[in-house]
C-alpha cells in the first residue's frame, strides 16, 4: 500500500500532458571568437604538449609494479584543448595468459567496451586519446606498439599518443615517461605495408625515425601535492631520537648505497640476446634475398632463351612463339620486410643508452666507494 500512494502521489505530482505538444525549433549560438582556438572542433591546431596528471603518473606505476609481467599497457583518457594533450585518467587493460590471439583481443575488447561505459555513466573522461606502455631497461620497440599506434592515430582526434614508461630507471629513482608518435614517412610506408629496400630509402626510414617524441609535463593538484608532503614529514613530539625516523611517514631508503652492478648484467644479456635476434633476422633476409635472385635469374634466362628461339625461327620464316607470363611460370616470391629488423635495432639502440647510463652512474658510486674504504 506504502509503494502504491507514493507512486499516485508522483503521479499526481507531475503536470498533465497536452493534447498536442509543440516542438520548438533548435537555436544554436556561434562559438565566441575567444573560444574557437580552445575548443578545436575540427582539430586544426597541431599537438605541442602533452600534460600528464600526477594521478595517471601514480596509477601507471602501481599498474607496471603489479603487473604479471613487463609489458603492462592500458588505455589513457583525455581531452585535447588548445594544442595540449591532457591526460586526466587512466585504466589497465586484462593481461591473458595461455588464450589464443582471437580470444584475447575479444576479452579486451569487452572489458575496453565495459569501462568507458561505466565512466560515462558516472560522467567522467570517457574520450580514449591513446595509451600507455610499460617497459625495461628502455626498449619498447616492438610490432604491437606499432601496430596499436598505428590504429590510434587513423581513427583518435590529433593522432593519439603512447606514453612509454622505464621500470627500470623508476626502480632506481627516476620516474621516466615519454610520449611518442609515429612518424608521417613512417605512416605512409605503413599504410602501404611496403617497408623494402626501395621503400626505406625514398622514405629516409632508419629506426630512429619511426617515433617522435612529444614534449611532456606532469601536472599535481594540490591535494596530491598536500598528502606527498604529508608523507614526507616526521612528527617528533614527545618522541625520542632514535624512534623520529622510524616513525616518518616515508621509510628510509638505502637505494643510494647500491653501486647499480647488479642491472649491468641483466642489460648486457639483453644486448646479447638482440644482438642474436638481429643476426638471426639479417641471416632469414639474406636467404629470401638469394632465394629471390635465383627465381629471377630463371625468369631472365628464360625470356631470353625464348628471344634467342624467336629469332630463329624468324629467320627461318617461321611465326615466332607467342611471349608467356613469366609470373605464372615462375614464383618469385616478394622482397621480404625489413621492419623486424628495424625494431630490433631500435631495441639494441636502447639497451645501448640504458647500459652506458648505469654504467656511468656506477662507475662514479665504485669510485667514491673505494675513496671513501682508503680513508
Amino acid at each position: 500500500m506504502a509503494a502504491t500512494s507514493m507512486a499516485a502521489a508522483l503521479a499526481a505530482s507531475l503536470p498533465a500532458p497536452s493534447a498536442t505538444i509543440s516542438v520548438a525549433a533548435p537555436s544554436y549560438e556561434a562559438i565566441p571568437a575567444s573560444m574557437a582556438k580552445v575548443i578545436d572542433i575540427e582539430a586544426d591546431i597541431p599537438l605541442t604538449c602533452v600534460q600528464l596528471d600526477g594521478l595517471v603518473v601514480t596509477k601507471i606505476i602501481k599498474h607496471a609494479r603489479e603487473a604479471p609481467s613487463s609489458t603492462a599497457h592500458g588505455l589513457l583518457l583525455g581531452l585535447d584543448l588548445d594544442g595540449i594533450l591532457e591526460v586526466s585518467n587512466s585504466f589497465p587493460l586484462p593481461h591473458r595468459v595461455g588464450d589464443d590471439d582471437d580470444k584475447s583481443s575479444k576479452s579486451s575488447a569487452r572489458h575496453q567496451a565495459s569501462m568507458l561505459r561505466s565512466l560515462k555513466e558516472v560522467q567522467a573522461d570517457d574520450s580514449v586519446i591513446g595509451f600507455y606502455q610499460a617497459t625495461t631497461l628502455g626498449a619498447f620497440f616492438n610490432q604491437t606498439l606499432v601496430d596499436t599506434q598505428a590504429i590510434h592515430q587513423d581513427k583518435l582526434r590529433h593522432g593519439g599518443i603512447v606514453i612509454v614508461h622505464d621500470l627500470s630507471q623508476t626502480a632506481r629513482g627516476n620516474a621516466s615517461f615519454h610520449a611518442y608518435r609515429l612518424t608521417g614517412a613512417f605512416l605512409d610506408a605503413y599504410k602501404k605495408s611496403n617497408f623494402s629496400t626501395a621503400s626505406l630509402m625514398s622514405h629516409r626510414l632508419t629506426f630512429s625515425s619511426i617515433l617522435e617524441e612529444v614534449p611532456l609535463k606532469i601536472r599535481t593538484n594540490p591535494l596530491l601535492s598536500a598528502f606527498l608532503g604529508k608523507l614526507t614529514e616526521t612528527s617528533d613530539e614527545g618522541l625520542p631520537s632514535a624512534t623520529i625516523g622510524a616513525n616518518s611517514g616515508l621509510a628510509p631508503s638505502f637505494s643510494v648505497l647500491d653501486l647499480g652492478t647488479g642491472g649491468v648484467a641483466r642489460n648486457l644479456e639483453q644486448i646479447i640476446e638482440a644482438v642474436d635476434n638481429y643476426r638471426t633476422e639479417e641471416g632469414n633476409l639474406s636467404y629470401l634475398t638469394r632465394q629471390i635472385a635465383r627465381e629471377r635469374s630463371k625468369a631472365e634466362n628464360y625470356i631470353a632463351k625464348r628471344k634467342e628461339e624467336n629469332v630463329g625461327r624468324v629467320a627461318q620464316g617461321l611465326a615466332p612463339l607467342p611471349e608467356e607470363d613469366v609470373t605464372r611460370l615462375f614464383k618469385i616470391p616478394a622482397e621480404p620486410s625489413r621492419l623486424e629488423s628495424m625494431l630490433i635495432l631500435g631495441q639494441i639502440d636502447a639497451y645501448g643508452k640504458s647500459l652506458a647510463g648505469t654504467a656511468s652512474t656506477g662507475l662514479v658510486k665504485m669510485y667514491a666507494a673505494n675513496a671513501s674504504t682508503d680513508v
